[in-house]
């Protein structure tokens, strides 16, 4: 049965496309001939990615009626070419690399590499990429930042663990946190130049001083000055990480402060919490006509699996692919966190955790957080209402968990005959 498609194949009649690099891009426009009706005249112009050059650039394009500029995302040369141009008023596409690559055996050389982009994008074939605007990218920025700042302070503080066991000091064998309270006034005494453990172990303040015997123990090494010299150094880095880190989240506050609603709903989410909050807008935004079901979203965070199909077989493992770090990042530390709470999520990530692993359990429950936050996002009255721990148990009734017990058996192999009950 022949059924109707919503294909299009109208063609792009004024398109400029742009192969950036650092110092210099190379611009291909392609535009209807006035002479001969159905031809095609293409000019293609090198530039140099200076502002001026860029603004001489977008009067050319006015000049010449272009109506759209696509671009491949290389790098970030990407980004100030793209702002200034959006600015300049034009359609701005930005697509990804992998869907305009040269079929194989052809040259490529920039000029050509804007000229295929230039064709591929006037024929429709091309999808663009998620840019946010202007303030979203702001909190973008902030926040990916502050992620950045949060590994270099875990990386400071691994060095400084890893010190204390070269001085046979083994206060994280003791403490949960070598950085608390305790664990802090500890390193300053060291660094002070005390070394006697049981002086040591009294610096141990509130449940710590149940382990005085087991610190003392721990603070029998040899913590030298040459230990002293660097653990300080580390202090002080983690200190000054700690303080830049309090003045980006107040700057992320300022910004996020318009989405203050937005932010308190996504925060009754298990596992989220304002933090994750503000990253996740600032990776999707909040305007999610961009995305038109919650499937779309989790298809471009790659919290999909992927669908490989041949001769009637699947192939593959149905990996999901690799998608945006941060926001993979927050959403795998928001499904850990619920899987610790008694909710719908925290249920729903355990009987995967069994049965198929926690990476899966992880993805899964990431992807039911993501497609929360859509229709949290979709719909302003929205608000978030947690099916409960038990939703399984009371929703499922035994005739349905027998059938999916059945299906799981004949799954395996086995043939499953019910007799009746005497």
């Amino acid at each position: 049965m022949l059924e109707e498609t919503h294909d299009t194949d109208d063609i792009i009649e004024r398109v400029a496309a742009l192969d950036v690099g650092k110092a210099e891009l190379v611009c291909c426009v392609r535009l209807p001939s006035e002479d001969r009706p159905g031809k095609r005249l293409q000019e293609v112009t090198t530039h140099t990615t200076m502002t001026r050059s860029v603004l001489s650039l977008a009067d050319r394009l006015h000049c010449l009626g272009v109506t759209r500029v696509v671009m491949e995302a290389t790098s970030d040369y990407w980004k100030p070419i793209f702002y200034i141009l959006e600015a300049a008023g034009f359609e701005t596409w930005l697509v990804n690399a992998r869907d305009v690559k040269h079929l194989p055996g052809r040259p490529k050389t920039d000029r050509l590499d804007a000229v295929w982009l230039c064709k591929v994008a006037e024929r429709q074939m091309i999808r663009p990429s998620f840019v946010p605007p202007p303030h979203i990218r702001q909190m973008r920025d902030l926040a990916r930042y502050r992620c950045d700042l949060v590994s270099v302070r875990t990386a400071e503080k691994n060095r400084a663990e890893k010190l204390l066991q070269d001085a046979q000091i083994k206060l994280s064998v003791v403490a949960s946190d070598i950085f608390g309270v305790s664990g802090r006034a500890m390193m300053s005494a060291l660094i002070a130049g005390e070394r006697n453990p049981a002086v040591l172990a009294q610096m141990a303040r509130a449940s710590m001083r149940t382990k005085i015997n087991a610190l003392e123990e721990a603070f029998t090494g040899r913590f030298t000055d040459h230990h002293a010299f660097l653990l300080a150094k580390m202090l002080a880095r983690v200190d000054q990480l700690n303080r830049d880190i309090a003045e980006v989240d107040a700057k992320i506050e300022e910004l996020i402060a318009p989405f203050e609603q937005a932010v308190e709903r996504l925060d009754d989410i298990p596992g989220i919490g304002r933090a994750a909050a503000s990253l996740i807008l600032s990776e999707i935004g909040l305007d999610m006509t961009r995305f038109p079901t919650a499937g779309h979203l989790a298809s471009w965070a790659r919290f999909a699996p992927t669908t490989k199909e041949s001769a009637g077989r699947k192939k593959g493992r149905s990996a999901t692919g690799h998608g945006n770090p941060y926001l993979a990042r927050v959403l795998g530390e928001a499904a850990v966190s619920a899987g610790k709470t008694n909710t719908f999520l925290g249920e729903r990530y355990r009987r995967i955790a069994r049965r198929r692993g926690k990476k899966r359990a992880i993805v899964a429950v990431g992807r039911s957080i993501l497609t929360i936050v859509w229709h949290l996002l979709s719909d302003p009255n929205a608000r978030f209402i947690d099916l409960g721990a038990d939703f399984h148990d009371t929703r499922i009734g035994p005739e349905r968990k027998k059938r999916n017990h059945i299906r799981q058996l004949e799954a395996l192999g086995y043939r499953v005959i019910l007799e009746p009950i005497a």
